[in-house]
Order: C-alpha cells, then sequence, then structure tokens
C-alpha cells in the first residue's frame, strides 16, 4: 500500500484538472438540447477508464442515454467489486446565484466549485483514480473491479432496472459500492448502510357534481376540502403516530448497537431546529430525532389543493379536492402492504357525502446492509485509515432506489461510502466537493479494495 499512497499523493494536482475535465461538460440529462454533452460525457468516462487500465470498456446504449460499463478481472479467486455511478448532472439554473460559472472548476478555499463536484462525478471519480494508483504503481488489483456508469440518475433512471435485468451476467458482483451520498459532518467521516423506502399517494375526493354557490348550498352538502382536511387530520395521533391499522406490524426494531452508535453522533437537537427556524421539533415520541429520521416510517402530506385559489374573492363550495400523501418505509415494510393498508383506512374514514379515489404514482423499497456485513466493515476500516480518525455509523432518511434494484436482481448488498458533505449544495448553486474529503476519499477507496477480501474470507469462515 505504501507505493499505491504515494502515487496517490504525488498525482494530486493532475487529479484535480482531470476531474476538472469531466465537470467541464454539461451533461444535463434533462435537457434535450444537451444530448449530445450527455454522450460526450460518456465517451469522456469510458476513455477515462481505458486510460487508467480497465478492459472491456463499453458505452452501451439504452432507449435513453448510454451507460459506460469497464472491467478488471484479473484477481481470480478474489470477491467482485461492482461500482456504480452517474455521469448526469442537475440544470445549473439560476445561474446569477452561481460564484463562479457552473461548469468551470474553481478551488476557493478547500473546496472545488462545479455542477457535478458532489453530485455524483466527483464522487465515482475517487473510484477511478484508487483503481489507477493500484494499476500503474502493482500492475494488479487485489479485487476484481466492474463500473456501472449511467446518464439518467437525474431524472429518474427510467431505464437502469432493465438494463440490469439484461446485463445481469455481465454485472455479476459480490458486493456493490456507491459513492453518491454525503458523510454525517464535516471531519466527522462516516458509513451509511440503511435507507428508507417510499410509497406515494394522491386522494382525490369528489362532492357535488360541479362547483356550488355557498351562499345558496352552503350547509347543505359536504365541502370536499373540509373532508379531505377532516381526514389528513386523522392520519396522527397526539404522540405523532401513523394512525393506520398495520402501519407499524413490520418495522424492524432498532439495535442496541445501532442506538448506541447515534448516540456517538455529534448532534443537537436545539441547532437542527434553529437552523431549520422552527420553534420545536416534532416527531413519533418515544424515538430521538435521528432514529425518527433514519429508522421509523412517516406520513407527510406533500400538497394539498381545491376550490377557489386566486387573487380575491368567489364564493364557492367546490366540486372537489385532492391531495398528494407519501410515506417513508424502513426494513421490513414493502410499499405493496403499505398501499393496501392505507387504500383501505382512507375509504373507511371517508365520511358520506364524498367519494374518495386513491391512486399510488410510484415508490420504492426500504434498503438496509447490516453494520456486521464484511463489506461495511471493511469499509469502516477504510475509512479510518483513509480519514485518519475513527468513523461512525449512520442512515439516510431519504431513498435510492437502485439500491433495492441490485439487491432484487443480482442479489447483493450495497455499501453506501458517500465523501460528500450535507451543505455541498447539490442540486443548487455553487455546489462544492471539499478537497479534504476527495483525496480523502481515494485513499479510502484503495484501502476498501485491499482490505475487502481479507474482511469477506472471515466471513465465510
Amino acid at each position: 500500500m505504501n507505493d499505491v499512497l504515494s502515487h496517490i499523493q504525488s498525482n494530486s494536482e493532475r487529479y484535480l484538472r482531470e476531474l476538472g475535465d469531466l465537470l467541464a461538460i454539461p451533461s444535463v440529462s434533462t435537457n434535450p438540447e444537451n444530448a449530445a454533452d450527455v454522450r460526450r460525457c460518456a465517451e469522456w468516462v469510458a476513455a477515462q477508464l481505458r486510460a487508467i487500465g480497465l478492459e472491456d470498456v463499453r458505452v452501451m446504449p439504452t432507449p435513453g442515454h448510454p451507460v459506460v460499463y469497464g472491467a478488471w478481472l484479473g484477481a481470480p479467486g478474489k470477491p467482485t467489486l461492482l461500482i456504480y455511478g452517474h455521469y448526469d448532472v442537475q440544470p445549473p439554473e439560476p445561474l446569477d446565484l452561481w460564484t463562479s460559472p457552473p461548469f468551470q472548476a474553481t478551488v476557493r478555499g478547500d473546496n472545488l466549485y462545479a455542477r457535478g463536484a458532489s453530485d455524483d462525478k466527483g464522487q465515482f471519480f475517487i473510484h477511478l483514480k484508487s483503481v489507477e494508483a493500484f494499476l500503474k504503481t502493482t500492475g494488479t488489483l487485489p479485487i476484481n473491479v466492474k463500473f456501472l456508469i449511467e446518464g439518467e440518475e437525474e431524472i429518474g433512471s427510467d431505464h437502469l432496472e432493465d438494463f440490469i435485468r439484461a446485463e445481469a451476467d455481465l454485472l455479476k458482483a459480490d458486493l456493490v459500492m456507491i459513492s453518491d451520498s454525503s458523510m454525517f459532518a464535516r471531519d466527522v467521516p462516516s458509513i451509511c448502510y440503511g435507507l428508507r423506502g417510499l410509497t406515494y399517494m394522491q386522494l382525490d375526493l369528489v362532492g357535488p357534481n360541479h362547483d356550488l354557490h355557498s351562499g345558496s348550498f352552503g350547509g347543505s352538502v359536504l365541502n370536499p376540502i373540509q373532508a379531505l382536511a377532516e381526514i389528513i387530520a386523522q392520519l396522527h395521533d397526539r404522540n405523532g403516530r401513523v394512525t393506520i391499522p398495520g402501519f407499524y406490524d413490520d418495522v424492524r426494531p432498532l439495535t442496541r448497537k445501532e442506538r448506541e452508535a447515534y448516540k456517538k453522533l455529534p448532534w443537537s437537537d436545539r441547532s437542527y431546529a434553529r437552523d431549520l427556524g422552527v420553534r420545536a421539533l416534532y416527531g413519533e415520541k418515544g424515538f430521538t430525532t435521528l432514529e425518527r429520521l433514519w429508522a421509523r416510517p412517516t406520513l407527510e402530506c406533500n400538497g394539498i389543493w381545491g376550490g377557489f385559489t386566486g387573487e380575491g374573492a368567489k364564493t364557492v363550495l367546490p366540486s372537489a379536492a385532492s391531495a398528494k400523501i407519501s410515506m417513508r418505509l424502513v426494513p421490513d415494510q414493502t410499499t405493496r402492504k403499505i398501499n393496501k393498508l392505507f387504500t383501505r383506512h382512507l375509504k373507511k374514514i371517508t365520511p358520506p357525502g364524498v367519494t374518495m379515489t386513491v391512486r399510488s404514482l410510484h415508490g420504492g423499497e426500504p434498503a438496509i446492509t447490516p453494520i456486521d456485513s464484511p463489506g461495511v466493515r471493511a469499509a469502516i476500516s477504510a475509512l479510518e485509515k483513509g480519514f485518519g480518525k475513527k468513523p461512525l455509523y449512520q442512515r439516510d432518511g431519504g431513498s435510492i432506489p437502485i439500491v433495492v434494484q441490485f439487491k432484487k436482481i443480482l442479489k447483493i448488498d450495497t455499501v453506501l461510502l458517500g465523501f460528500g458533505l450535507p451543505d455541498e449544495n447539490a442540486h443548487a448553486p455553487d455546489e462544492f466537493l471539499n478537497l479534504s474529503n476527495f483525496y480523502g476519499g481515494i485513499r479510502t477507496s484503495a484501502h476498501f479494495m485491499d482490505e475487502l477480501p481479507s474482511f469477506m474470507q472471515k466471513s465465510r469462515a
């Protein structure tokens, strides 16, 4: 490892220049006018994979933007790591809020600013450079490596699941590595081992068959807005618990080790509330804020509408009202069961005088990789060596559907080894990647590949 780490140190300025070239490509996947740039970015990534010594590099078409694949399989008998990332980025607008041009990598202080610096070009680039360090110094890798870098993550990865199913044999591996998330805080290296799932529903209530004059008809028919408000108000009790029967039946409880791990994180409810501009926090009684954010299911009303909302006054009793409601799910809940319980309960509490329709819009399952699994333990060891301090454990309250797809289709777990920061402005102006995390990430990635075989061998024994 000494030669590998020395190579990383001596080439740090070149890494930054190369990353700047990648960040200069405006690979905005949602904009049709950037389609050529997206393709150019895919070709750039493929050329970089070839340059660092990977074999069987391909730019593979999909009905949308292409997927880049590359592999090095010269370590027979050793584990195979599938590294996932995405080369597409969010639109840079509003441009006037950027301190420096969004597609011109600019160093200010200890940060590198550009669209995609953290999400996700800079983070998958970390693994390219650790692989390069091994191949340029030793001519070999301690494990087998495959790269899967897609171009549609920012628009929902609509074609990726079909791609994985079609190329399951090509993508066969023992473990997935994703670096597309954040550490807990600055100078707090951490490993994310769990994600919540999501189910997103729409409620449509219809009362009278057309809008009515509230003076002529008010008091004789139920207002759909009032009915919808009463229904939503019944979905939580005074302790912040969701009232849907059976909602918590399959929730996997936190282990003692997890609870103890969360207590070690530098967290303050008071600071959190102050930063959000709220006078008090809210949530399910009996759990800490971090436990509620990461390991407990939730139900939120994301939008509500109906009737007249324009300027001035219009005395209307509306015919209809609607709402969008999302539920974050935790292991071992499933979207199918929760959707069924939700729909049954909503129809049960819908009052006479209105008709309720419930639609499922989209969703994804929760995911968890046990903290005592070989991949997570190897990541913890690698982080400590890469950053020089003992890392901590965390989950994330959001969802990454691809993690579930890897588990469902390829039957493998995912290690979420993110090197971003919570305040990195992903999807916003002045997105940045912290340079200490960038170089620490390359060292960590190298240590991870070096240590993974021994941790996996111990687990088999």
